[in-house]
């Protein structure tokens, strides 16, 4: 075979031509974007962190120490919650791109609070509640005692907004002068409990919902079997709203220096008032003494600089510190390894397994009660319950928890939020004490089962099922078949069971017998204060009271750490926290640097959790759930 000279140019490889050729171009093509996609995303990501690293350390290093003479400005957006339901990654985001986290802790809230009351840097609050969403007046309550715990030390609360509804002027009232813009208004008009009834969807589209209850004005799940409220609901709901809206106003009143009678007559008569004032809410509202004046923003900064506030080192507004840079700022004055009371927060429905933050699962909120437990620095355990209840096995699994602690010689003290009731009430029933507020939400002791079949659905479609069985109840849970009589004997043994249990379950807690029990259950709901005379609650106070109970109870005495129980977080969650309440996210925003709005959004948690998201077809669905938030 002849031999090539090494000077012999290579022979090139053959070229491909046609279909392959083209084939092969696209494929490069895509290798090529694939590459720069996946390098983009990297080196946006590099950025990121390395922002945030840098924004951390620069924050950190950044004085933070407030000065002399602030004002320490609540801005209070979103809504108040017990605990974030919003990762910390999502509220860094969220901050650095310039949107509102939606969430305001309320221990925070509280914490600045009391801590500003005995900070000399410090010298009044100026409160922004107009954009505040609250769930209940429970949690407001908590967060005005802490602002008149603020005023008794002589330091004023000034709140102001541009418009303001009731529970917002329900925290705003707390205050020494409440003031509105001129073009604003306050409008104050009751409390409500409407509902959708969806009956009739379901006839049209042939689902049928087989409903079991023990329980006279157990009314929640009322909307799928009815086209209307029921009277003993209307009975029942009218009680207990009308017992919270005396609260309210009382308390309003009590503040303002009005005679409450006075002050419902005026909110009833806002129709025939407000042509006094030719449709001037702001006027309106001074007239009735529920403001004291009318400011614009401006004219609220100069009235901050006749009282001696400083300007900010701008030259321009005030000298001021907002509620996350505050918060961040407070040093951490006890020990987190000594011995104390630990907190564990039970908010939002009662589904089963484990659930996020803002949600209670029967295996995650259980863990957190048994994880407190195991730990030895737990002397005394205070479950702060903000919930109106769900799936009963899941609160089951709950309660024997706090059951367990007991018996392992933990004091546990419940510390009623806004709404404790059904589910709520079952996993604090047995604790060593109850607190409420007065306008807690609680009670509604009842179960009901829902049982959903659909053959009537499938014959609109032409759809029919048949077929046999080994037995009378084999496939009588088959939902495509018309509910066998048999089936709801079983269904409604097992909600008659699961009453006798809640029922004897509180009347053995509670130290009553079945039938005292029963005669204030029936599902019905109460206010703290109705609870409290009918023996459901110990005493009436917001969680600072339940944890000094709970610390008595375990004889810790006066110097004690609070420390919360949470689901274990790994480091970078850790670092988000920090970062996303500390100076760097400022710094940075100073420097310019400003993520897109959408970007924020990435993280969004899915919906909340609606009370059929977790039904399961085919087998009964058992809730100790209350529909009991009025608006």
């Amino acid at each position: 075979m002849p031999s090539r000279s090494p000077s012999s140019p290579a022979t090139p490889p053959p070229r491909r031509h046609g279909f392959w050729a083209v084939l092969c171009g696209i494929g490069r093509g895509i290798n090529v974007v694939r590459l720069l996609i996946i390098n983009a995303v990297f080196f946006f990501l590099l950025l990121i962190v390395l922002l945030l690293v840098v924004g951390g350390i620069a924050g950190s290093r950044a004085s933070r120490t407030v000065a002399d003479g602030s004002v320490l400005v609540l801005k209070l957006d979103g809504k108040l919650v017990e605990q974030y339901s919003i990762d910390p990654m999502q509220r860094a985001l969220a901050r650095l791109s310039g949107n509102k986290s939606e969430q305001v802790q309320l221990r925070d809230l509280v914490g600045a609070i009391d801590a500003a009351a005995k900070d000399k840097r410090i010298g009044r609050i100026l409160l922004l509640p107009g954009e505040l969403h609250a769930g209940g007046f429970a949690a407001l309550r908590e967060v005005g005692a802490a602002l008149d715990r603020f005023r008794a030390t002589g330091k004023p609360v000034i709140a102001w907004a541009a418009n303001l509804d009731q529970g917002q002027y329900y925290l705003a009232a707390h205050a020494d002068k409440v003031l509105l813009d001129p073009q604003g208004g306050l409008l104050l008009t009751g409390l409500a409990n409407y509902r959708l009834f969806y009956k009739d969807l379901l006839d049209k589209l042939g689902v049928d919902v087989h409903l079991f209850r023990v329980g006279q004005f157990k009314s929640a799940a009322e909307p799928w079997i009815l086209d209307h409220a029921s009277p003993a609901a209307k009975e029942a709901d009218g009680y207990w709203m009308g017992g919270l809206w005396d609260e309210y106003l009382a308390e309003v009143a009590k503040l303002r220096k009005l005679d409450p009678a006075a002050l419902r007559a005026d909110i009833d008569n806002l129709p025939q008032t407000i042509a006094s004032t030719q449709g001037d809410l702001a006027k309106l509202a001074l007239d009735e003494h529920l403001i004291d004046g009318t400011a614009t923003r401006a004219q609220l900064i100069a009235m901050l600089h006749a009282q001696g506030v400083p300007a900010a080192k701008n030259g321009h507004g005030f000298r001021a510190v907002d509620l996350a840079q505050y918060a961040a700022d407070l040093p951490t004055s006890q020990s987190v390894f000594a011995p104390g009371v630990t907190v564990v927060v039970a908010e939002g429905e009662i589904a089963g397994g484990k659930r996020p933050p803002g949600a209670i699962g029967g295996e995650s909120t259980a863990a957190l009660i048994r994880a407190a437990r195991e730990d030895k620095r737990t002397k005394a355990l205070v479950l702060r319950v903000d919930s109106p209840g769900g799936e009963v096995y899941a609160a089951e699994q709950i309660r024997r928890e706090v059951e367990l602690t007991r018996e392992a010689g933990i004091p546990v003290v419940v510390s009623m939020g806004d709404v404790a009731a059904s589910g709520g009430y079952w996993i604090s029933m047995n604790a060593n004490r109850i607190f409420a507020e007065p306008n807690t939400i609680t009670g509604s002791i009842g179960i009901f089962g829902m049982y959903y079949t659909v053959p009537n659905t499938l014959a609109k479609f032409g759809i029919t099922s048949d077929g046999v069985a080994t037995g009378p109840m084999a496939g009588a849970f088959d939902i495509t078949r018309p509910l066998d009589p048999k089936v709801g004997t079983v269904i409604q043994a097992i909600i008659d069971k699961g009453y006798r249990d809640f029922v004897g379950g509180v009347a053995k807690a509670r130290g009553k017998s079945f039938d005292a029990i029963d005669a204030i259950a029936q599902g019905r709901v109460w206010t703290g204060s109705q609870a409290l005379d009918r023996g459901l609650v110990d005493q009436l106070g917001g969680q600072g009271d339940a944890v000094t109970e709970a610390a008595n109870l375990a004889k810790l005495g006066k110097d004690y750490p609070v420390r919360y129980q949470q689901a274990p977080q790994g480091a970078f969650e850790r670092f988000m926290v920090g970062f996303s309440q500390n100076a760097g996210v400022e710094l940075l925003q100073s420097w310019g640097v400003r993520l897109p709005p959408w970007f924020a959004q990435i993280h969004a948690l899915a919906p909340e959790l609606s009370l059929l998201r977790d039904a399961k077809a085919g087998t009964p669905n058992v809730y100790a759930y209350c529909f009991c938030s009025p608006h």
